[in-house]
């Protein structure tokens, strides 16, 4: 179905990206279907490594719930990566400093970046975030305001 509708693109997500890998050579990877995976921490970095040996076009990373620092974090062979925070009430801590790390790497890089959500309040380093209120057109749980901007970029789509 994904490949008979190019008009669409279908982000594909998974924390399971070995039993994707499995599949890869079996399936047609078209130009529409984005395929990423989630990392929290350091503790399943190894994620990225299985995501780069599978063949689609344009391979993103959600970096959601970030809860903990990614110093090993490396951008070959990705095109996107969006971050967030954890939103429930027992929320972990992200740190802005973790956000801003992985920012940087993706302004050297030029990879679009995505900052979806602070998560809760109490982790925006800004109360004043206006995106914080649900009436905001950009709302986002916890404000998506980093350093007083909202990162929504986007992969070019060819």
């Amino acid at each position: 179905m994904m490949n008979s509708t190019p008009q669409h693109t279908y982000q594909v997500l998974t924390k399971r990206p070995e039993r994707v890998l499995e599949l890869a050579n079996h399936l047609t990877w078209s130009q529409n279907i984005w395929m990423g995976v989630s990392i929290e921490n350091e503790k399943v970095m190894n994620r990225l490594a299985i995501l780069r040996k599978i063949p689609a076009k344009l391979r993103f990373l959600s970096l959601e719930p970030l809860i903990g620092p990614l110093p090993h974090l490396n951008l070959a062979k990705i095109k996107w990566v969006i971050v967030g925070g954890e939103s429930s009430a027992h929320a972990r801590y992200i740190d802005p400093l973790w956000v801003k790390e992985i920012h940087v790497r993706c302004l050297i890089k030029n990879i679009p970046f995505f900052f979806k959500q602070w998560g809760v309040g109490r982790h925006n380093p800004n109360p004043l975030d206006p995106t914080i209120k649900a009436d905001h057109p950009l709302h986002a749980k916890g404000g998506c305001q980093l350093f007083g901007k909202v990162y929504r970029e986007m992969p070019e789509i060819k």
